[in-house]
């Protein structure tokens, strides 16, 4: 259903790729010591999704051999192993379209201000720096087999110093030129069915409204969902709000059970039962049930959870850290939720098919591991106008 083709730009020298490839820039937090480890490397792809200069940086890692052209068009077989779990995918090049044309499907709603800057982004530098992360129901699992018999482009263990969930993700890439018969076999089985979005809806936004031709993404038949977390700062503090709450005292600060929440602040952790769960598929969800039940108490409105001054996001891995913030009198409150399933995500999707605007809120779930940033940079071309 929707054509893909193979992938032209720049790509990591294979003697740098460990030093180039980055986590996603939205998992990066200002400040933190994963942005100084970044910043501190030279041949950081860092330089190029969130420097001063994008352009001089990516020209720069052109210039010092770190990133070189590769103009024959191919696939690329991603492996990522942790502990003793895995996954693969395959890099492409997939066509826009809009979403009423129901071959990518959408089930998040977007920032416009950040799907801005992926545009300026991709319009100052020529190419798409950062991977769309698709899910499809098409079997690639033989195909991908097959390419992992063959030698790797690259194989390395991610190094961020213990910063975040890509540290110590082993990474296998795989090239399989789209002219070679796996390649076609490939390109024919990827046709068969939809990409619906999991991961990075702001870049294909971005590419949609960029006029681009096709995006690149990151195209997997499995997926792992964590909960993605929240520290917020109220117009109302918690502690003016807490008697009006049917609080329960929890143990510890720890991912909750369905339709429920763990919240932190310097009076302890406590658990927050979910009064009402509606049938309808975005209703249920528990950031919309968190956005009904406790955010207008605390005087925060849709408006605001863009605003950092109000809110902040981390993955359920980051729990210490969320808790770190609150103690810090950055945040007043820490809310942990439970995941968003497979299966809800699916039921979101599908129901907007039909339906464009039944999409879930923004923040809704986490993928991880997430991909690495750097190993393609996709030279994109524009529709004819």
């Amino acid at each position: 259903m929707v054509a893909t083709r193979g992938l032209t730009g720049l790509r990591p020298s294979p003697a740098d790729v460990g030093r180039v490839t980055t986590p996603p820039y939205d998992v990066i937090k200002e400040g933190s010591p994963l942005e100084a480890l970044l910043r501190g490397e030279p041949a950081s792809f860092f330089h190029v999704i969130l420097g001063d200069d994008p352009k001089a940086a990516l020209e720069r890692l052109v210039a010092d051999g770190h990133l070189v052209a590769d103009d024959e068009p191919a696939y690329y077989v991603y492996e990522q192993r942790w502990g003793d779990q895995s996954r693969t995918g395959v890099f492409v090049a997939g066509a826009v379209t809009p979403y009423e044309a129901k071959e990518v499907v959408r089930h998040e709603k977007t920032f416009d201000d950040k799907v801005k800057g992926r545009i300026a982004l991709a319009n100052e530098t020529g190419y798409t720096v950062g991977p769309v992360f698709v899910l499809t129901k098409a079997h690639l699992g033989s195909l991908f087999d097959e390419a992992k018999a063959g030698d790797a482009l690259y194989e390395i263990e991610s190094d961020f110093g213990g910063h975040g969930d890509l540290h110590g993700v082993t990474s296998r890439v795989f090239r399989v030129p789209e002219a070679s018969d796996l390649g076609s076999r490939l390109k024919a089985s990827l046709a068969g069915d939809r990409f619906y979005i999991a991961d990075g809806h702001h870049r294909y936004h971005a590419a949609l409204r960029n006029e681009q031709t096709h995006f690149l993404c990151y195209v997997t038949e499995e997926a792992r969902i964590l909960a993605y977390n929240r520290v917020v700062k109220g117009v109302e503090s918690f502690a003016s709000i807490k008697d009006s709450l049917d609080l329960e005292p929890a143990d510890e600060f720890a991912t909750p059970e369905k339709h429920a929440f763990c919240l932190y602040s310097r009076d302890g952790a406590f658990t927050l039962r979910a009064r009402e769960v509606p049938d309808d598929v975005v209703g249920r969800l528990d950031c919309a049930i968190l956005e009904r039940e406790l955010y207008p108490a605390l005087g925060l409105t849709h408006s605001m959870i863009a605003d950092p001054a109000h809110f902040d996001y981390y993955p359920e891995s980051a729990l210490a850290q969320m808790k770190a913030r609150v103690d810090a009198g950055d945040y007043d409150l820490a809310i942990a939720l439970p995941p968003v399933s497979i299966e809800e995500l699916m039921a979101v999707a599908e129901a907007g098919l039909d339906d464009s605007d039944i999409v879930m809120p923004e923040k809704s779930t986490f993928f991880a591991p997430k991909i690495l940033s750097g190993l393609f940079t996709y030279r994109h071309e524009k529709r004819q106008s």
